[in-house]
């Protein structure tokens, strides 16, 4: 008896030591913390709360983790820099540190798409398992490093819907000639098509709608989307957004001020990003069908591409990843990786994730 009120004992000291340990400890590292405020320029506007929230996510994460020594101050696109040029302003240190999706870069390479999404490309978690587990983090790094920016994956919409359009898409020739807001390595598959692409940031497309300066424009989903308000001045609601199966967002830090991080605000801000990267895609799933649902009782058309349309879509898909693959090695590297690994999880996924979907799916279907 004594013997075993001794080894509880010993085995609650043991167990509270480190505790101790960590409340002594505390306060040293804090005080030796450096004090740190940095500016993070956003390429969306402050009323998208989901994909602008992220950064937000991140600052104050950063904040609570190091009992506010290290402070991100966010800013929407266009407070400091216009929401295109963020990758300009970390690479050349107007800001420390940015939050963007890559693909709108693809102008200066089309690399860029790999880091947020291609045509018939990854859905979100297929997106993830490349990024941390496939290799797409090392490749899409050193791609990085000639911009002097250090990437960090900070964001997934999920499936994106295929955009809001003022006529009926029936056929391939309904495409040939319209201008359609498209973001992204899809403005090259689409051009292909016949569709003459304008990329045009999120808090620009309204009124470019409206005016009739495009025909057409996608977004991201039903939330953002009825937020921007598409609804009022496009009655037709294409679904799905095959070119953004599970587009990723990505914090760039300028790689000197990363450099000059200490090491625990380094992985303080990886941690950060890593929830943000959960919680926007979580919201995102959690906000779509209600507002969807709105739209649709306030007059919106729901339709699907035709497959005529999703055909030819994925045969000038793979023609443009090939021809850009001959012509850009720095492309062609992060291809020839990601195309075997698509591969394999479209694999996987058939085997258990699409059959248990399809049919559950199919039992919801019986019940509406």
């Amino acid at each position: 008896m004594k013997r075993r009120k001794f080894l509880t004992s010993a085995a609650l000291a043991a167990a509270a030591a480190p505790v101790a340990a960590v409340q002594i400890a505390s306060p040293a590292i804090a005080q030796s913390a450096p004090e740190i405020k940095w500016r993070l320029a956003s390429s969306f506007p402050k009323s998208l709360d989901t994909i602008y929230g992220a950064a937000e996510t991140v600052a104050n994460r950063v904040a609570a983790a190091t009992d506010g020594k290290f402070q991100i101050r966010v800013f929407a696109a266009g407070e400091i820099v216009p929401g295109f040029q963020v990758l300009d302003a970390v690479q050349n240190a107007t800001v420390e540190i940015g939050h963007s999706a890559s693909y709108y870069f693809v102008g200066k390479d089309p690399t860029f798409a790999f880091d947020t999404a291609v045509p018939f490309g990854l859905n979100a978690r297929q997106q993830n398992a490349w990024m941390y587990y496939g290799g797409g983090l090392e490749l899409m790094r050193e791609f990085f490093k000639d911009y002097s920016i250090y990437q960090i994956p900070c964001g997934n919409t999920g499936a994106q819907m295929g955009g809001w359009f003022r006529k009926e898409i029936k056929t391939v020739e309904d495409l040939n000639g319209l201008k359609f807001r498209v973001g992204g390595f899809a403005g090259k598959v689409l051009a292909k098509l016949g569709v003459v692409p304008q990329q045009i940031p999120g808090g620009d497309i309204y009124p470019a709608l409206e005016k009739g300066t495009i025909d057409a424009a996608e977004w991201v989903g039903p939330y953002d989307d009825e937020k921007l308000g598409f609804n009022k001045v496009a009655q037709f609601y294409y679904y799905p957004g095959w070119w953004e199966g599970g587009p990723q967002l990505s914090v760039y830090v300028n790689q000197a001020q990363w450099d000059g991080l200490p090491k625990t605000y380094q992985a303080i801000l990886e941690a950060a990003c890593g929830e943000a990267n959960g919680l926007m895609l979580s919201k995102y799933d959690a906000q779509n069908m209600p507002a969807l649902r709105r739209l649709v009782q306030g007059g919106t058309k729901l339709k699907p591409f035709s497959k005529e349309v999703m055909e030819a879509a994925y045969k000038a898909a793979f023609e443009v990843y090939d021809e850009t693959a001959s012509s850009n090695p720095k492309f062609k590297k992060v291809y020839d990786a990601w195309k075997p690994f698509r591969e394999e999880q479209y694999l996987w996924f058939r085997v258990a994730e699409n059959s248990f979907d399809n049919f559950v799916y199919a039992k919801s279907a019986q019940k509406s």
